[in-house]
């Protein structure tokens, strides 16, 4: 027969019990106190759901949020129009994050250092092979790396170590490396092995990486200027070699013969070396703007803005999503219940393609997302606001004589300047809007240059405006 096991009572099995039980042998003096700190205990769990119900009851009684939604292939702005609002309507928030976006700038300053080196790397290695046939023994021989730059590289090289112990301390759990951000133009380009780059999980809070934990008031506080770690001291003292590199004319040759335009980038500022290297750096908004970091995934930033009259405030809730295309499924999730949609399109890209598809040229994948976008019928009673981006961009190549033509077979033999250009974009993207939509929409369209505050600024509180009172009428809160 087997042996029967006594059962065991419910307080010796449940562990939760266990753990609350009051303690063998307590003394009446510390029951007391025992249960005096529970009491406390209680009333401070009960004070926590009080504030929580009357939040929720506050929130049921709040207007419907405005929400919107950026879109837009990858490296086309969003992030930039959302620091640009944060900028606009959430200045304290903004400027609190400085020390956190110098390390992201000095990444971006030995990231440049590190492309510049590759193709110097590259160019020098192509010097043991004879020129092709194309190719003059003169200008093969123009890009050979003289005693000084060779000498520049090495003194150089230790900046790549400094690239490597900041996208370490960014190395948090989400993060991973990706594929770089300088992308060939259109046609046959070069298919060396190329540095990569880190990219952030939204959801990460890697700005606590680089953030003093005793912050005071000011903007020098929020650095930790005795971090053992932080490169400013070496970018200091390298800055010299930094700008006698960059202003190099065979360096410049090499970039230009392997078509890399770092004035292009996001995150370039080898043009500001004497600013973002000087000891004592701190961002100022124009950098924080321009800083290059790539995020992956979704983030939601909420804002509380007040309407045109002066009277109601309204929620507004912005939503950034990736635009690669391996991210591009998620957005459908996005589409429901959503009040506005601002597409970024990178116009001045229309001699590039894409980093992940290298036969799609990206002005022609702008066209097709907002095709896409406009004919979607989840999204046929949301605004529509297109900022044609990086206007700058577009018209300092044209002027340098690089053909929309040779790119877009449609604009034909029409004058290479920016303003016929710009006009024929807007026509096409206002086209194909009224061809795709699946109900008649006004066009809202800018050009738009997102790191140009003062611009940019004009834009978003018309946007803001314009959104408020679309929600007011809805409400029948004004006619």
């Amino acid at each position: 027969m087997p042996t029967k096991v006594p059962r065991r009572s419910m307080e010796d099995s449940d562990p939760i019990a266990n753990a609350i039980a009051p303690p063998e042998n307590e003394s009446p003096e510390e029951r007391e106190f025992r249960i005096q700190k529970e009491r406390a205990a209680k009333q401070v769990s009960d004070a926590i759901d009080a504030e929580l119900s009357r939040e929720q009851a506050s929130e049921k009684k709040r207007p419907k949020p405005v929400k919107i939604l950026l879109l837009g292939q990858s490296e086309s702005g969003k992030s930039t129009t959302l620091k640009n609002f944060q900028l606009l309507y959430e200045p304290k928030a903004f400027r609190a994050e400085r020390a956190s976006w110098r390390a992201i700038i000095q990444l971006n300053v030995v990231r440049s250092i590190h492309i510049i080196i590759s193709a110097m790397n590259h160019a020098q290695n192509s010097q043991d092979r004879p020129p092709s046939a194309r190719s003059s023994i003169s200008s093969h021989e123009s890009l050979r790396l003289d005693a000084e730059l060779v000498n520049l590289k090495t003194r150089l090289l230790p900046l790549l170590e400094v690239e490597k112990d900041l996208m370490k301390r960014l190395s948090l759990p989400g993060s991973t490396e990706v594929e770089p951000t300088e992308r060939p133009v259109a046609g046959p380009s070069s298919k060396r092995r190329q540095s990569k780059e880190i990219a952030v999980n939204s959801t990460v809070a890697w700005k606590g990486a680089f953030t003093r934990s005793n912050s005071g008031s000011s903007d020098t506080d929020l650095v930790d200027w005795d971090d053992p770690q932080d490169p400013g001291v070496i970018l200091h003292a390298r800055s010299e070699d930094i700008k006698r590199l960059w202003a190099h004319p065979t360096v410049q040759a090499i970039l230009e013969k392997q078509s890399i335009r770092l004035q292009e980038l996001a995150g370039f500022f080898l043009d500001s070396i004497d600013d973002v290297t000087s000891l004592r750096y701190v961002p100022t908004d124009d950098h924080i703007l321009r800083a290059r970091l790539k995020t992956l995934g979704v983030s939601e930033h909420r804002m509380r803005l007040s309407d045109p009259t002066g009277g109601m405030s309204r929620d507004f809730r912005i939503f950034d999503v990736g635009g690669t295309r391996s991210l591009r499924a998620a957005w459908v999730s996005y589409f429901d219940d959503m009040d506005a949609i601002i597409f970024l399109a990178p116009i001045s890209a229309f001699d590039q393609v894409l980093a992940e598809e290298p036969t799609v040229n990206r002005l022609a994948d702008s066209f097709k997302l907002w095709t896409t976008i406009v004919s979607n019928k989840l999204l046929q009673q949301t605004n529509m606001i297109l900022f044609l981006n990086k206007v700058d961009i577009m018209h300092a190549k044209l002027a340098s004589g690089i053909r929309l033509s040779d790119f877009v077979d449609s604009y034909g033999r029409r004058p290479n300047d920016f303003d016929s250009a710009s006009r024929y974009l807007r026509k096409q993207f206002n086209s194909m809007l009224k061809q795709n939509s699946p109900t008649p929409r006004i066009f809202y369209c800018h050009l738009t240059n997102a790191i140009d505050t003062k611009s940019t600024r004009y834009v978003l509180a018309g946007i803001k405006d314009m959104l408020m009172r679309f929600h007011l009428q809805e409400s029948h809160l004004i006619l």
